[in-house]
């Protein structure tokens, strides 16, 4: 992942109802969610989370798919993972430096 896909995902979270709703999808697992049933637990009207939904599928962190009459909603756990990978992965790299630094004198 770039810092640009990071960075675009990471603002679409930047909302407390996306972030609301993202949890609430990780939550729910790989079966996922009805945007009836995401509608009634947030408690928010329908144009509203039409439009948080668009921003998180449009970042790529949530995916829909049809079933019958019925959109399910789900956290996309390969972009989540792949995003919390890029956070961590060079979590303490510099630190390293540091230590060597220390060692030596």
């Amino acid at each position: 992942m770039n810092t640009n896909d990071a960075a675009s995902r990471l603002e679409a979270l930047g909302n407390p109802t996306r972030l609301s709703l993202y949890r609430m999808l990780v939550k729910a697992g790989h079966a996922g969610l009805s945007v009836g049933e995401c509608q009634q637990r947030l408690d928010i009207a329908q144009s509203t989370l039409s439009f948080h939904l668009k921003a998180l599928i449009h970042a790529g962190l949530v995916t829909q798919e049809r079933q019958s009459r019925t959109l399910i909603c789900r956290a996309n756990y390969d972009v989540m993972n792949a995003l919390v990978g890029f956070l961590v992965d060079e979590c303490c790299v510099d630190e390293r430096c540091r230590t060597a630094a220390s060692d030596a004198a």
